[in-house]
């Protein structure tokens, strides 16, 4: 189907059954998320439009995507709240308390990563979670090799960044 018989097409479904893309979203959901829901349907509605063959009527079709989509919404709309619900529950660890100029001191090191280029900043935030040069590597899709390459010549950027910064406060 081409791009612009699949536009008519759902233009033209648009138009005739709207509502009932709409008594979906309303049954399905409330508030601000009738809105998300809403988006979801006309988002598979126009996925499906290329597979609509003509063996049944279209207002039948919009029916199965729009309440097949709506289940799959709710399902995982459900498993969210499920997830809020048990962090709202468990206990916050305690911080630990940061030493007298500590909070200066990390302040200044993240200012310091801001300013590194983006891929740069992933790098050295990867390095600093543990991660090692392989799997740093993987994610970024570089051998391991130029990743320690990039790591070793970032930690001395990084070092003149953070000594910049304390010449500039003294």
């Amino acid at each position: 189907m081409s791009p612009a018989a699949q536009h008519a097409l759902f233009a033209a479904w648009l138009r005739d059954h709207a509502g009932l893309l709409h008594r979906v979203a309303n049954a399905f959901a409330t508030g601000a998320d009738r809105d998300d829901l809403m988006q979801e349907l006309l988002l598979a509605l126009w996925r499906a439009v290329p597979a609509f063959a003509g063996a049944s009527k279209p207002s039948t079709f919009i029916h199965r995507v729009a309440h097949n989509t709506a289940l799959t919404w709710r399902r995982g709309a459900a498993t969210y709240r499920r997830q809020l619900d048990r962090f709202a529950t468990e206990p916050l660890p305690a911080p630990d308390s940061p030493r007298p100029g500590e909070d200066e001191a990390l302040a200044a090191i993240y200012a310091a990563i801001r300013q590194l280029p983006a891929v740069d900043r992933s790098l050295l935030v990867l390095h600093l979670d543990g991660l090692g040069y392989a799997a740093i590597a993987e994610i970024h899709g570089l051998s391991e090799n130029h990743v320690g390459v990039r790591l070793t010549r970032l930690r001395q950027r990084l070092t003149q960044l953070l000594q910049e910064t304390t010449d500039e406060l003294r």
